[in-house]
């Protein structure tokens, strides 16, 4: 997956964006001010960087163009519109306000990988590979037919694998905010993914809540 540099000075949100982010496959370092994050851009090369806006040395907006031309995601209290507009006119990918969901922040990350990151398309879990650009999966490369909505829901699952999701949540990433059906759909869809993929034992049922799909 992905190298993010997580720029933020408060300790405790730099370590749950880092928790968050790494359970589901990206590797990440911390920079806590603008020294730091400068030293680490300089000296190594990173797919994403979140970028906090408020910090010690120099504003968040003035560091992104030292930061060599890495996409940025904006993650900042500041969430008036014209702060909002600022970080996207100067260049970011997008902004994130705090506080956040880490589902909705995972969310964001991986859609701007996956306009920014061209070999980010195809990934294996086992003798299952997804192709994501092309919504097609082959298990021990024998093609596995999916509907659209399967193919959805098994993307949503592993784009924020290890990480429990209640139905509602899935429902609402894989389904969309406007479907009009229960929860007994996500059931019986991921039953048909389990069937499919011989995941039994990598789709499991969170007691009261949901699903996780574990690697």
């Amino acid at each position: 997956m992905a190298r993010i540099l997580v720029v933020e000075d408060e300790p405790g949100i730099s370590g749950l964006i880092m928790k968050n982010l790494t359970l589901v496959g990206h590797r990440c370092e911390a920079a806590f001010d603008a020294d730091q994050a400068l030293v680490r851009a300089s000296a190594n090369q990173f797919d994403l960087v979140l970028l906090d806006v408020l910090l010690p040395g120099a504003s968040g907006f003035d560091l992104l163009p030292q930061l060599g031309g890495a996409p940025v995601i904006f993650v900042t209290a500041l969430g008036a519109l014209p702060d909002r507009l600022r970080g996207l006119d100067i260049g970011a990918d997008d902004y994130i306000v705090k506080p956040f969901e880490a589902l909705e922040l995972i969310a964001r990350v991986h859609a701007v990988l996956r306009r920014t990151m061209k070999d980010d398309d195809n990934l294996t879990l086992g003798d299952v590979s997804i192709d994501f650009a092309g919504r097609t999966v082959t298990k021990s490369g024998n093609p596995v037919e999916m509907t659209p909505q399967e193919f959805a829901l098994l993307e949503t699952l592993v784009v924020n694998r290890n990480i429990a999701m209640s139905r509602d949540q899935l429902l609402e990433r894989a389904w969309g905010y406007d479907f009009a059906g229960g929860t007994r759909t996500v059931d019986s869809h991921i039953q048909h993914l389990r069937a499919k993929l011989d995941w039994d034992d990598v789709i499991k049922t969170v007691y009261k809540l949901g699903y996780r799909l574990e690697t």
